[in-house]
């Protein structure tokens, strides 16, 4: 049977709201649940069979106690460290630079353990079991890219299942072509919920009205291997393109992704989620999405205890 593995984007856990460690997690089901375990449990329902966790060095002794090594029992379990230090050819991290470099170096940090198609998630996001389906039966079809081209997918949410309750979100609204690829992504920030159903709020206080049923982009992605070293190619003319902006400046997904569509140089097919997206933007989100998950598992989508 074809491979497919799950990179977990985590090294930013525990600092949602300004903890500085693991232990900071927050429990959402009714069994002590984290997000983390409803998308490992749906990927592995799904088929993947391995998971990768994304996490900084520094984090790894408390990420195995608390998470990883009860994650090892169900499904193998590799790491991978993003470290803001991991740059090529002997470069050295800026003055008063204080963070890694974004999403894109996140996976770049696979290298050595990824060498098969494979999803990338946000650990602190729950995608529902639909996109978790679609993006590992996209990914067991193509093994590999064409010559000519990249071969990639992304899990597109529907914008009304996305927003928060509570302020203003960053969403990239994807533009499609007439074969359901994505032609563009446009990253578009503060966008709120209003009786109308969603807009654009601008400094000024006016609005912009929104499509609720245009498809978002929330960091799902499937890849193929050979990504990884168009990611390391990539990050050095990133990092040669700094011009000022050296402390702040990020490496990321969308933006990549963006630039390949822009060449050319990927086909990459959307595939329409109609679940639910969760996300903790804000600290009064955390009620929402527990009663959220609290219905799930009334409804017996999930059991009351998931491991």
């Amino acid at each position: 049977m074809k491979s497919a593995t799950l990179v977990i984007m985590a090294a930013g856990v525990g600092s949602r709201f300004g903890g500085g460690g693991v232990k900071q997690l927050t429990s959402f089901g009714p069994g002590g649940e984290i997000i983390m375990d409803y998308s490992i449990h749906d990927a592995i329902e799904a088929g993947f069979d391995k998971v990768v966790f994304v996490i900084r060095k520094s984090m790894e002794d408390d990420f195995r106690e608390i998470i990883g090594n009860r994650i090892e029992k169900i499904i193998p379990v590799a790491y991978a460290f993003q470290e803001m230090e991991d740059l090529p050819c002997g470069r050295k991290v800026p003055d008063g630079r204080v963070k890694p470099w974004g999403t894109g170096q996140a996976i770049l940090a696979c290298r050595e353990v990824v060498h098969e198609p494979f999803a990338v998630i946000n650990a602190d996001d729950y995608y529902g079991k639909d996109a978790f389906r679609k993006v590992h039966d996209y990914l067991v079809r193509t093994q590999e890219s064409k010559a000519d081209t990249y071969q990639f997918c992304m899990a597109g949410f529907v914008l009304k299942n996305t927003l928060s309750e509570h302020g203003g979100v960053t969403r990239g609204i994807c533009r499609l072509n007439e074969r359901g690829e994505l032609a563009e992504i446009c990253e578009t920030r503060g966008i709120i919920k209003t009786p109308a159903g969603a807009a654009v709020e601008h400094a000024d206080g006016s609005l912009t009205e929104l499509d609720t049923e245009s498809l978002v982009s929330m960091n799902f992605w499937g890849f193929t291997p050979d990504f990884i070293e168009e990611l390391g190619r990539g990050f050095e003319a990133f990092l040669d393109s700094l011009d000022g902006n050296e402390l702040t400046a990020e490496y990321l997904l969308p933006t990549i992704v963006d630039g390949l569509i822009k060449e050319k140089r990927v086909d990459l097919t959307v595939l329409p989620s109609t679940d639910r997206w969760f996300g903790v933007t804000f600290r009064e989100d955390v009620p929402y999405v527990r009663e959220a998950i609290q219905n799930l598992v009334d409804q017996g989508v999930y059991p009351a205890s998931l491991f």
